[in-house]
């Protein structure tokens, strides 16, 4: 089974964040599984068959490669099951050593997926929390119900949801060079569907940054975080994103996406930045969007804006 190769995906290993991912490139057979992945996705049989080595060793090493987020794997019918899609994640990898002055000079702000200061959404949609469903299922004003601070999970059909951070770094004597926004997402459709295309789009005060198409709405397993009342029917995780905004222009998870620049989102000038999250009107998969937040998913994490100065 081959997919599309993949095509200049860069993975910026920050050390010691970031050693698990280090540790799995640690290793003859694991950095081959990556080789014939770069090709196309495969299944395990077939990864097994190209590599000449038995089927237990290469599941344990697709499931190192998965823990270290260097691969991911989707779970499709096959003639006899169910068998496990596996596929690259990234082309590059680069070690970055962290300067002491790196953490000085980054501001980072996380905020909850239920703090939006706006949204205008379509059913299917709705919120839950790590404990219980928020207001009603499939009805939008349930977005205005005030429990939505407490919400791990958001998803809608159609629409956006903006969010208002406060830009501090208003307050240092650097300039930004580098703006990031990190998010867990997926499509949304009811139930799930692996293969539900969904164009999902970011702007950072009122610019469109990029468009990610995500491949589809995950359930084959129960997200790492996704409390244990939630049921395996619905979604369980996402995919984590990284939007970034330089002087060279807009990239999703280093691949470049556009040529807006870090000086076209006028930072200097609002006091705020504003991150909304959407499907546009026009948009070629209308696949919806989930976004997870902490208590859910697979990152427990919520929505990161952060700033290098």
């Amino acid at each position: 089974m081959t997919g599309e190769k993949s095509k200049g995906r860069i993975m910026i290993i920050q050390l010691p964040q970031d050693f698990k991912a280090l540790k799995g490139l640690a290793s003859e057979v694991r950095m081959n599984i990556l080789e014939i992945l770069r090709k196309g996705e495969r299944n395990v049989n077939e990864i097994k068959d190209e590599m000449g080595l038995p089927q237990s060793t290469i599941a344990t090493n697709i499931m190192f490669l998965e823990e270290a987020r260097l691969i991911e794997t989707r779970n499709m019918k096959a003639a006899k099951g169910t068998q496990k899609i596996c596929s690259a994640l990234y082309d590059e990898f680069i070690i970055q050593f962290s300067e002491p002055s790196e953490a000085k000079d980054a501001i980072e702000v996380e905020m909850p997926i239920g703090l939006f200061i706006e949204y205008n959404v379509s059913p299917p949609c709705g919120m839950c929390s790590k404990e219980k469903i928020i207001g009603f299922l499939d009805i939008p004003a349930s977005f205005l119900e005030p429990e939505r601070v407490k919400a791990g999970l958001l998803w809608f059909e159609k629409g956006y949801v903006v969010y208002q951070f406060p830009n501090n770094a208003l307050y240092q004597e650097k300039p930004v060079r580098r703006l990031e926004v990190t998010a867990e997402l997926s499509s949304e459709t009811p139930g799930t569907n692996p293969l539900w295309r969904s164009d999902i789009t970011l702007w950072v005060n009122g610019v469109e940054i990029g468009t990610w198409i995500s491949p589809g709405d995950f359930g084959d397993k129960r997200g790492t975080y996704t409390p244990e009342w939630w049921k395996l029917e619905g979604s369980q995780y996402g995919l984590n994103k990284v939007w970034s905004v330089t002087d060279a222009g807009c990239y999703i998870d280093g691949v470049l996406v556009s040529g807006v620049t870090i000086s076209d989102l006028k930072l200097s000038e609002h006091h705020s930045v504003k991150v909304k999250i959407g499907i546009k009107d026009d948009a070629q998969n209308v696949g919806g969007v989930n976004i997870f937040g902490r208590g859910f998913g697979n990152y427990d994490q919520d929505i990161k804006l952060r700033l290098y100065l």
